[in-house]
């Protein structure tokens, strides 16, 4: 389960320091401009047939607002093996300090992307520390840092407990805390509903929360942990509001659709910045943080 390669340090144990470096992979690279990919729409459950031109220009203002905020931004390159969903660059693998984890997606499309992120790495001379395999299944979509030894995981159709349990082996020799958090049964198990469909971190001890589809345990282990839980509004819930990146010192990434949400961050101190997902991120159910792979953070 462990394939070790290279030298390079990549800092994922914090999800809401200075975003330096984040690996994204913009529609055209994902095939969205290809009608023999773009045919598939329906089997991925999209919800209409992909606008490659108006996700294009959704994906290169997140770009924009990305290489404002001073991040280096890479690029996953297109392959023949990618789908739609290459674009949510989040899933597919998990930096941290000891190396990258590969995940094997629940979502049986996306497992090729998992090649796709270690070539990228290989080459950019990342370290990987290991892989999650077959009966297990994992996405990083279901996974939050709470803190740099403490990373708490969604259970559900896209992160089975086998794939839990590798996890755990993996972080194990590295003092992680691997925690479970059990996910709802909401739109079913073709929906895509990860952990982080639910929480974003928006700084070390405030999270933006989708209150009621949390379960009972998980918002009494936050409240526990004494963060300060933001909730969004819910009449948003559908325009993806909970799904926000941070970029660090207070800056923040969100979806210009959920005006509420957004208002009630700005209100706890925090600088919001907006780009329109309409087409990119609604039609295939990802936002900001499922758009983005951060690699570094300060």
């Amino acid at each position: 389960m462990s394939v070790e390669t290279n030298q390079g340090r990549s800092n994922g144990h914090s999800m809401t320091g200075s975003l330096l470096k984040v690996l994204v992979c913009p529609p055209r690279n994902g095939g969205w401009d290809r009608p023999e990919k773009s045919v598939a729409w329906q089997e991925l459950g999209f919800h209409h047939a992909p606008e490659f031109s108006a996700a294009q220009t959704q994906h290169d203002k997140l770009c924009g607002l990305l290489k404002e905020a001073r991040a280096e931004v890479m690029c996953l390159l297109p392959g023949d093996s990618l789908t739609l969903d290459a674009v949510y660059t989040h899933d597919s693998s998990l930096p941290t300090d000891h190396g990258v984890i590969l995940m094997n997606p629940g979502k049986k499309n996306r497992v090729p992307e998992s090649q796709a992120h270690a070539k990228f790495y290989v080459h950019s001379g990342m370290s990987i520390r290991g892989e999650i395999r077959t009966p297990a299944t994992t996405e990083a979509g279901d996974m939050v840092w709470l803190d740099s030894q403490t990373l708490l995981i969604g259970h559900g159709y896209r992160t089975n407990h086998a794939g839990i349990l590798q996890m755990r082996e993996l972080l194990a020799p590295h003092g992680i805390d691997v925690l479970t958090a059990p996910l709802p049964y909401g739109p079913g198990p073709s929906a895509c509903l990860h952990l982080m469909s639910l929480m974003s971190m928006l700084d070390e001890r405030t999270m933006l929360v989708d209150l009621p589809w949390l379960a009972v345990a998980t918002v009494e282990l936050l409240k526990g942990r004494g963060l300060r839980l933001i909730e969004i509004d819910y009449a948003e819930r559908d325009s993806l509001a909970c799904n926000v990146l941070s970029l660090g010192d207070q800056r923040l990434i969100a979806l210009e659709e959920n005006a509420g949400t957004n208002r009630r961050m700005r209100e706890a101190g925090f600088d919001v910045r907006t780009f329109p997902g309409s087409e990119l991120c609604m039609n295939g159910s990802g936002g900001p943080t499922c758009l983005t792979r951060p690699l570094l953070r300060a």
